[in-house]
């Protein structure tokens, strides 16, 4: 990934966690990892497991953001979370959620929380 589409995906990061937060969710983990897999935040919604993939864009030329959740990007964060609730099985409910953000410069113009996104 270039640095500055690094950066653009850190920023949407911090700003998608704060988002999470101002919804009353406790963030567990930020980027956890399993292989080549990546999950970009794990909350709890009060006692739903959360499991969000962020996607953050400079504009719509390519569409919406969320919409880059492709099936392929799906089954690696399931295969992710399957690995997280292997050694977190007190957890009994989940959901996965997308977080769509439009960015200018260091500044969010637009975001979009979709609560179950995919199961």
């Amino acid at each position: 990934m270039a640095a500055g589409n690094l950066g653009k995906g850190r920023a949407g990061e911090k700003a998608a966690v704060q988002l999470l937060r101002d919804k009353g969710h406790s963030i567990l983990f930020e980027n956890y990892r399993w292989q080549h897999k990546e999950i970009d935040i794990i909350s709890l919604d009060g006692a739903v497991l959360v499991f969000t993939e962020v996607k953050t864009r400079t504009s719509f030329s390519y569409g919406y953001p969320e919409a880059a959740v492709d099936a392929r990007k799906q089954a690696h964060m399931k295969a992710a979370a399957e690995v997280f609730l292997a050694d977190h099985p007190e957890f009994l409910q989940l959901r996965f959620d997308t977080i769509g953000i439009l960015i200018s410069g260091d500044q969010v113009i637009e975001m979009v929380h979709w609560e179950a996104a995919f199961y």
